[in-house]
């Protein structure tokens, strides 16, 4: 059995206040997971879910800033013009973020005040296979696979609201 590391390093986390959860090996895009992953980064975690179901509905787009060409534009982008709506990478990515919700209610905290400080992408192993074609050749038909990860921050109640 693999013992999985995270990305971020225990000595950035206080463990009383934070929860991790990581999807990992899982059959999406590593390129629509990191732009997802860029996006929901520094929001509260209900409105992070929120979006994730907006996105899967199609009512709102994810930008794309760097694996955006021929990409088309798509209404409501502030800072970047380029957007998708990449459902099934937000159905998996929503699935992390529950089970990080979990883990938050497992340990006490308050998932009201729950802030996401640390979501990343990054790819995985390949699956690699051929397909036979003609003459005796073949073609690779190789899948990346992705791992995601999310790390939860239960932060102080404030009189803003974002």
């Amino acid at each position: 059995m693999p013992k999985w590391g995270y990305s971020i390093t225990e000595g950035e986390l206080d463990p009383e206040k934070t929860v991790k959860a990581s999807g990992r090996e899982l059959r999406v895009s590593h390129k629509s997971a990191r732009e997802i992953c860029k996006t929901i980064k520094g929001m509260k975690l209900i409105q992070a879910k929120r979006y994730l179901e907006d996105v899967m509905v199609k009512k709102r787009p994810v930008p794309f800033r760097r694996f955006k060409k021929k990409g088309g534009h798509r209404h409501g982008l502030e800072k970047a013009f380029a957007g998708r709506y990449p459902v099934k990478a937000a159905k998996h990515i929503l699935k992390v973020l529950e089970g990080a919700e979990a883990n938050a209610e497992y340990k006490g905290l308050d998932t009201e005040r729950l802030r996401i400080i640390h979501a990343s992408a990054y790819p995985g192993m390949k699956i690699k296979r051929y397909m036979p074609r003609a003459f005796g050749r073949a073609s690779p038909k190789f899948e990346t696979l992705c791992h995601i990860e999310v790390a939860l921050e239960e932060r102080p109640e404030t009189g803003e609201e974002l």
